[in-house]
This record gives structure tokens, C-alpha cells and sequence, in this order.
């Protein structure tokens, strides 16, 4: 059997994969293992012990059908750097609910956004504003990495684009519904592929927990979840599917929980510092392993440089620490295949394990010389743009937003 090579990437180093993450698996196996383990009807049974925050879910959850389906972030702060003109150009890159998009089109006059995703929901919603905006919107359906392919088509090339926007991570309407399997929080199938089912010989994150062996999995909670009790976790995870498959996320939730004592199930904070589920990092990985998610950013933000006309402005927006390190490294013209500089007391306490979480003390180090920072593509506008704090309040989704913005050379 042909190794199913799950995660091809150029670099191990800034994308944080490795090349053969699955050695001893192959495609066929996991289209059995999907056939066998898969149970998108069957309800889980157990549950996931209350926080102490759960009050606050609750009614987040009571006006959830209040609530728009998305809710853009740092909209204001997009529309000024992209600086759009009437007549111009603009790709969206991740389209979602269309939030960026219906904004840019209700303040510029004559503009055309071509409003791309992977997601068939989104493109359908995409449609759905073509018709409100004839001749305006051109929707795409498909991942970063087919874009050179579809494109073209729409009849745009290099030089093509004035402005571009590169909304990353996972839409609120994704992990609002729950048979997407994106939340800890809401019984639905260990889903979480964005495609959808537009490519069913692809892994899910239940195939990934119940066929990659201990140590590979413990890998991926590490690499992409950056997870520090990943053998834990892959040891409670195994143990657990040698009785009965996980195919429920809050079943996998339960698990993960169940591999650490009650009181240290919520001892984490978010940036809010509300408490945080001690399975938040494991799901992250999961969704970001089954998508490809920084091989696509990656492939995303290369689309991006190739259409960009000279002086054309590119936004991009980042949720979590891999995300950003990534898109900074691209900006700054790094060669992604190569370890990131490190200074010598960030190497010394990465040693000892005594480096910050989320590499936080390496992005207030190096944040005071973006500005204006040039490489052979690119000219950074500003350095990193953070939400407000009435927009995190609003929108708490938005805390861990991070904008970055440049003119291409």
C-alpha cells in the first residue's frame, strides 16, 4: 500500500508538521477505519463536568439564534488599511458568512470582491450575495491551495488584485453547529473537515483518534495544539478506544478530561481569563491537522503575493499563535523552511520548559520592530493590530485576534 502522505509541507520547522506524521497508515485504512467507526446518529451518553463558567455558556447559548451566524472582527480597522477605491478589486480569501465582504461592498461604490472559501456553506452563501450585488460578487469554491487553478477562470492573474483579505482559523457559524464537530461544548459526529463532505476519502478528526498510533497522536497535540501534557492525553485517548471508538466530540472531551483530576479541568483562562476546558488545545490540533489548516495559510498567502498588483494591500487576520508566527515569517520574507530565530535566553528557557505560553514573551520581543519592517515582496504597514476592548466584550470570539497588514513591493 502507497503511504497516505496526510500533511506534505515544505518546511517542519515554521508550519510545525511533520512530513510522514503517519507512517504506517494508509488512505485505504482510513476509508475503513471511517467506515467502521464512523456513528453520526448515535448521541453520546456521557458528558463533560460543568465550569465554573457555565452559567455564562448557557446564556451565550440561549441567544445564540439572536445572533448573526458570524460576526466579523476588527471590520473598521480592515476597511482603513485596506484603503479600497471604487472600481477596484478585492480577495476575500475565506468568505465565511461574508461579513468583511458585505461591509466592503456597502462602502465602496463599483467594487468587485471575489469571495472565496472551502466550505460549500459558505459558497452557498457567497451566491446568495451575488444575487443581492449582480456583477459585484464572484464566488469560488475551493481550499488556497486549488485557487491557481480557479481563478484564472474568473480571468484574474498576477497583478490582477488590488486588495486581499485572509480571514483565518474557524468560523463562528462551524463551531456553532454541532454536526460539524468543531465544539467541546456541543454533542455532534468528531467531524471538523471545512470541506464539508466535498472530499469523502478525507480523514476526519475521528479517524485521526482512532487510527494513528499513541505516539504519532501525542505528536500532533504538540506540534499543533501546543500542548504540554500531549502524553497524557494520547495515553488516556488510547486507552479509551481500545473499549469502545471515539466518534462523539463531547465523548472526546470526556476522555481527555477524565485524564487530568476535577480540579485542573478548568484551571486554564482564555484571554478574557475565563476558564478554559482542558480539551480547548486538543480540538484545536485535531481541526487544524485534519484541514491542513498552516499548509493552506501557507498556500493562502502565496496566492496572495502571486495576484497583488505593486502597492496592493493585503489584511490578514490570525486567531491562534502558529497562525500569526507563520504569517509574520512570510511578511518578513523568512525562509520558512529554516528553525525561527530564537534569542539565546528564549532557546535557554525553551529548554528548561520555562518558555511562556503561546511563545507570548517572543512576540513582545520582536513586535517593536515590525513597523515598516521590508522584505523583497512586502512592506509591513504597522505592527500587529489587536481588537479593542469594547470589541472583546461585544464579540469575545475576537480576544484572540491579531491583524496584520502590508503593501506589496
Amino acid at each position: 500500500m502507497p503511504i497516505y502522505r496526510f500533511m506534505e509541507t515544505p518546511c517542519k520547522w515554521t508550519l510545525g508538521l511533520w512530513k510522514d506524521v503517519i507512517p504506517d497508515h494508509s488512505s485505504r485504512m482510513f476509508r475503513r477505519c471511517w467506515r467502521k467507526l464512523w456513528h453520526p446518529g448515535r448521541p453520546y451518553t456521557g458528558s463533560v463536568p460543568s465550569s465554573p463558567d457555565s452559567e455564562f455558556r448557557n446564556s451565550e447559548m440561549s441567544t445564540q439564534s439572536e445572533r448573526p451566524l458570524h460576526t466579523p472582527v476588527m471590520v473598521k480597522e480592515v476597511l482603513q488599511f485596506l484603503d479600497i477605491k471604487p472600481g477596484q478589486v478585492v480577495l476575500d480569501l475565506t468568505f465565511g458568512a461574508g461579513g468583511h465582504s458585505k461591509a466592503i461592498l456597502q462602502s465602496v461604490p463599483g467594487v468587485t470582491v471575489v469571495a472565496a472559501d472551502r466550505d460549500p456553506t459558505a459558497f452557498q452563501m457567497a451566491q446568495h450575495l451575488a444575487e443581492e450585488y449582480p456583477g459585484q460578487v464572484k464566488p469560488v469554491l475551493g481550499r488556497f491551495s486549488e485557487l491557481n487553478n480557479l481563478l484564472p477562470v474568473l480571468g484574474l492573474g498576477p497583478g490582477n488584485v488590488d486588495a486581499a483579505l485572509l480571514d483565518a482559523g474557524c468560523s463562528s457559524m462551524q463551531m456553532d453547529s454541532a454536526e460539524r464537530g468543531f465544539s467541546l461544548s456541543k454533542d455532534g459526529p468528531l467531524d471538523m473537515r471545512m470541506d464539508g463532505n466535498r472530499y469523502p476519502d478525507m480523514p476526519c478528526a475521528a479517524d485521526v483518534v482512532n487510527a494513528l498510533d499513541q505516539q504519532a497522536l501525542a505528536s500532533v497535540l504538540a506540534v499543533y495544539g501546543e500542548e504540554r501534557h500531549t502524553r497524557k492525553i494520547a495515553a488516556a485517548i488510547a486507552q479509551a478506544r481500545s473499549v469502545y471508538p471515539i466518534g462523539r466530540t463531547l465523548q472526546l472531551a470526556s476522555i481527555v478530561a477524565g485524564a487530568f483530576p476535577a480540579s485542573a479541568l478548568y484551571a486554564r483562562r482564555d484571554r478574557l481569563q475565563r476558564p478554559s476546558h482542558v480539551a480547548t488545545k486538543t480540538f484545536q490540533a485535531l481541526r487544524i491537522f485534519v484541514n491542513n489548516e498552516l499548509n493552506e495559510l501557507h498556500a493562502g498567502l502565496n496566492v496572495a503575493q502571486t495576484l497583488l498588483r505593486p502597492k496592493g494591500r493585503l489584511c490578514v487576520l490570525t486567531f491562534h499563535s502558529l497562525e500569526d508566527r507563520l504569517t509574520k515569517r512570510f511578511l518578513r520574507g523568512e525562509d520558512l523552511a529554516a528553525p525561527p530565530r530564537r534569542s539565546i535566553r528564549q532557546r535557554a528557557k525553551a529548554q528548561h520548559g520555562l518558555e511562556k505560553e503561546e511563545h507570548e514573551e517572543e512576540e513582545e520581543e520582536n513586535e517593536e520592530g515590525e513597523r515598516g519592517r521590508e522584505s523583497a515582496h512586502w512592506v509591513s504597514l504597522k505592527k500587529v493590530i489587536k481588537p479593542t476592548e469594547e470589541e472583546v466584550q461585544e464579540n469575545p470570539r475576537a480576544r484572540s485576534a491579531k491583524l496584520r497588514t502590508a503593501v506589496r513591493r
